[in-house]
């Protein structure tokens, strides 16, 4: 991608980034992405690896923790506007370290690990549901649809039966369960696109397979919780949105894989 309209976003749950570096610093660089939001981090700010991404031309924000979540975006760009969390009154210690907020190139960036919510009677569940209300409240508060807003992550949420395998099974999973369908539901009504959906409306490809299923890449055995969102006038510069299966092929790779979205920004 040499023309300089051209602008390619991806996304990435690494399920610990310095364990999978051998598999994201070529991947950036085959694949020329101008941004990569990344979740799951699992590492602490200081012993974050941005020599490792400044060495290939990349400036990255980040904010983390010990062993558990954390976010950081990876720009070719200059990043502006930086911030973490939430901007209401309910902050949690890891807030921060799941939503971390930018802006580049004149586009807003959203990167967010969603709490995967454990069971449908456990408290995380709970806190999962009132995740997205603070979210859709951050949406309506800081950015208008008439803008290029970019949401992405790992949102933890099967969207509809195509997006799982195995769906009728899934009822009451906590990526699936009608509840949690309609609190994302109600995020996207702020405007949002699913753009994977708008250039793939039938198509069951997923971004996650559990390491526990025998096979399961093999047999199709997975999730689409990973998803990219616009604006609506973001949408409209929207070229392709496609997942890459090949790095969850990869020695010792993530439970997920890459979900890239390219776009003609002079469109």
């Amino acid at each position: 991608m040499t023309d300089r309209s051209r602008f390619r976003v991806a996304t990435f749950n690494a399920n610990s980034l310095r364990a999978r570096l051998h598999i994201i610093i070529p991947w950036l660089l085959d694949k020329q992405v101008d941004v990569l939001c990344i979740q799951e981090t699992k590492v602490q700010d200081q012993d974050f690896p941005e020599d490792t991404f400044e060495k290939i031309g990349y400036h990255v924000v980040f904010r983390g923790q010990k062993s558990y979540n954390g976010v950081a975006i990876a720009s070719r760009h200059p990043v502006e506007g930086i911030s973490f969390g939430f901007n209401d009154n309910e902050r949690l210690d890891e807030d921060e370290a799941r939503l971390i907020r930018c802006k580049i190139d004149g586009i807003h960036l959203v990167n967010t690990y969603v709490p995967q919510g454990k069971a449908i009677d456990h408290p995380h569940y709970q806190m999962k549901l009132r995740w997205f209300d603070r979210l859709k409240k951050l949406f309506e508060t800081d950015y208008s649809p008439d803008e290029n807003v970019l949401w992405c992550g790992d949102i933890n949420v099967a969207p509809e039966p195509l997006d799982v395998y195995a769906p009728g099974k899934k009822l009451k999973h906590v990526c699936f369960h009608e509840a949690i369908r309609k609190a994302l539901a109600k995020v996207r009504e702020w405007g949002f696109i699913d753009l994977f959906r708008k250039f793939h409306p039938n198509a069951k490809e997923y971004t996650f397979y559990d390491y526990r299923i025998r096979n399961a890449v093999k047999n199709g055995l997975g999730w689409r919780i990973d998803q990219i969102y616009t604006s609506r006038p973001l949408a409209a510069m929207a070229l392709d949105c496609w997942i890459d299966l090949e790095p969850r092929l990869a020695e010792k790779p993530s439970d997920h894989t890459f979900l890239v979205a390219d776009f003609d920004l002079d469109h």
